[in-house]
């Protein structure tokens, strides 16, 4: 059974960070582009980050770049999402997501990821 889990959210205030983690299980993990998304109260999810298999290849919401980080590490089947700079409006759930299998793959699309973890809730105070 396909499997992803969530951890390190949390209440942190403006300009501090946090690192989100994703362990995953039930498929092959370093076959896969790995995604992290996030919804905030009342809006759409949103795509955040998203690396390929190998890690050489991510992609960014412009509303992030800069200050978060998509890694991951295929040996403990997780993938990690630094977050520095952390703004108010950083505030959701973030989840993540088991997305496409091409090998240099990122993608920004919701519907290219298929399974996803429970979420983690970060909040940002002013």
């Amino acid at each position: 059974q396909v499997k992803l889990v969530e951890s390190g959210g949390g209440l942190v205030q403006a300009g501090g960070s946090l690192t989100l983690s994703c362990a995953a299980s039930g498929r092959t993990f370093s076959l896969y582009t790995m995604g992290w998304f996030r919804q905030a109260p009342g809006k759409e999810r949103e795509f955040v980050a998203s690396i390929s298999r190998a890690g050489g290849n991510t992609i960014y919401a412009d509303s992030v770049k800069g200050r978060f980080t998509i890694s991951r590490d295929n040996a403990k089947n997780t993938v990690y999402l630094q977050m520095n700079s952390l703004k108010p409006e950083d505030t959701a759930i973030y989840y993540c997501a088991f997305g496409p299998q091409g090998y240099y793959s990122v993608s920004t699309l919701r519907r290219q990821y298929d399974y996803w973890g429970q979420g983690t809730q970060v909040t940002v105070s002013s």
